[in-house]
């Protein structure tokens, strides 16, 4: 009897047991289910109310309904027609902020610089560049190296007429293989980024590279595509949800992409090292390992391998990508308005004749350089910047932006700014031009960023695009090939607008 009462009471106890496992586990569901309930209800309120405005957001995905990510910045700029020149989105789980308009991101990057000058820590810069180099970089390492890059462009020329000599003779191979053509069409993309590439090589390497070389072709390609890369939905993606990177995707490729790049310049450095001359030094890495070798006993220095690599890769890429594609646009856009190529051929013939141009010669030749600020304007080549981040709690117009916003300047707002531009949504020189033909400086023409993040070689690509513009067009009338009537001026997607492959052709003029 004792054991069956026992046995009874063991079989209570273990259903009982279970039962209690059971109601905890309903309760634990429906817990969750209440929460998350919680969270969908008050997803929309929960932003401060000093928070700039922006379009309601789903869970989880924010705002990734409203953003085309193709062309997000034309998405962009529909909302800041709908909630004004300071607006927010939420793209993924983080809140970003946008700037429109050329008073807006002026008063943001110049008058604000210093709330505004973090470069956001976005998940895809990471695994670039990890804190490192130059442009992804921020706090006393990008000080430092912004300092040292500054000071040792213009040790090698920026802005002077040594550098100019350079591009002068790099143009000079790029017309040459111009003319191997002889008339017939070809596509211009990748021999433009490796001319524009060669001049900042020179200053990154003592030397040129040849057109033909591999290893040259390779690292033009992989910068190239990488710039297409981080335009590719799926890098957004990746910053909206860090923990895509154990599958597969675009940022794979980026990294992979990356990893060769810094292989190639790391073995530059054996080279450098086994010539390093303190008292004749060539090239801007040679400059760099001369302050390595000053700061050895230094365990703070900022000279170290993993800055030069990533600052190399940084110059390499910015003095390459962005200048070759606005002349990538120039020629595309001339095709597309021969007369304006014509007239900018009689001004340098009129100016120059059949010598070489001097930068200085831009002063008398308004329309030429009223077209070349144009070419930058409707090019549009980085219609997002390179994103920010504050670096304090902030008020801003009214808004509460607290530290460590990601914040967007719509550079492509600031150049079709209807306050700042007679003509905003068309190519036209007059933009630059006053009622007499003289040209005019226009501070709207945000190309190359604003305030502390201001591109850091911006007179050297003014230099080039002036030079290699009036060469060519010295040179060349630009066409469309035999039986192709239209221009295709739609935007490759890209982290910068990319030109379409396209062939053309370059007609000797004399």
């Amino acid at each position: 009897m004792t054991e069956s009462i026992c046995l009874f009471d063991g079989t209570l106890t273990a259903a009982a047991m279970e039962l209690s496992a059971l109601f905890a586990t309903y309760l634990v569901l429906a817990l969750t289910i209440l929460y998350v309930f919680r969270i969908l209800c008050n997803w929309n309120k929960n932003r401060n109310s000093r928070f700039p405005p922006g379009p309601r957001c789903l869970p989880l995905i924010g705002n990734l309904h409203n953003v085309d990510l193709k062309r997000s910045h034309l998405a962009y700029l529909k909302l800041s027609k709908i909630y004004g020149p300071v607006f927010s989105v939420q793209m993924g789980m983080k809140k970003v902020v946008i700037l429109a308009g050329y008073e807006t991101v002026k008063d943001a990057l110049v008058n604000h610089a210093e709330e505004f000058g973090e470069r956001a820590t976005l998940p895809i810069f990471q695994l670039m560049d990890r804190g490192n180099g130059v442009i992804l970089s921020n706090g006393e390492n990008w000080k430092v190296m912004r300092r040292f890059t500054i000071t040792t462009l213009r040790d090698f020329g920026m802005g002077r007429s040594s550098i100019e000599e350079k591009i002068l003779e790099e143009c000079g191979h790029l017309i040459k293989y111009f003319e191997s053509f002889k008339d017939k069409p070809f596509d211009n993309i990748m021999i433009m980024n490796g001319s524009v590439a060669n001049v900042i090589v020179a200053i990154l390497l003592g030397q040129r590279m040849d057109y033909e070389e591999k290893t040259f072709q390779r690292l033009i390609h992989l910068v190239h595509q990488n710039a297409r890369l981080l335009g590719a939905p799926g890098i957004a993606l990746y910053n909206m949800f860090p923990l895509l990177r154990f599958f597969p995707g675009s940022h794979r490729t980026l990294e992979k992409n990356i990893k060769e790049l810094f292989t190639f310049i790391r073995s530059t450095f054996v080279n450098h090292l086994d010539n390093l001359d303190v008292n004749d030094q060539r090239s801007l890495i040679d400059t760099f390992l001369v302050r390595q070798k000053e700061e050895e006993g230094n365990s703070n220095s900022y000279f170290h391998n993993d800055n030069l690599s990533s600052l190399v890769r940084n110059l390499f890429a910015a003095g390459m990508e962005t200048t070759s594609t606005t002349l990538n646009w120039g020629l595309l856009l001339m095709i597309k308005y021969p007369a304006i190529q014509e007239k900018v051929q009689e001004e340098i013939s009129r100016v120059i004749g059949l010598a070489q141009p001097t930068y200085s010669q831009r002063l008398n030749m308004p329309f030429t350089n009223a077209v070349i600020h144009e070419i930058q304007r409707f090019a549009d080549v980085l219609p997002l910047s390179v994103p920010h981040e504050t670096a304090s709690d902030v008020l801003f117009k009214g808004y509460f932006i607290p530290k460590g916003t990601y914040i967007i300047p719509l550079l492509t707002s600031v150049l079709r700014d209807k306050t700042q531009f007679d003509y905003p949504d068309e190519f036209n020189p007059n933009n630059f031009l006053d009622a007499e033909g003289n040209f005019i400086k226009k501070d709207a023409l945000m190309a190359f960023s604003a305030g502390r993040r201001v591109c850091a070689g911006e007179t050297l690509a003014r230099m080039e695009l002036f030079i290699f513009f009036t060469m060519l067009l010295q040179k060349f009338t630009f066409r469309l090939p035999p039986g192709v009537t239209d221009v295709n001026l739609t935007a490759e997607v890209s982290f910068t607008n990319m030109t379409a492959p396209q062939m053309i052709c370059a007609i000797p003029r004399f």
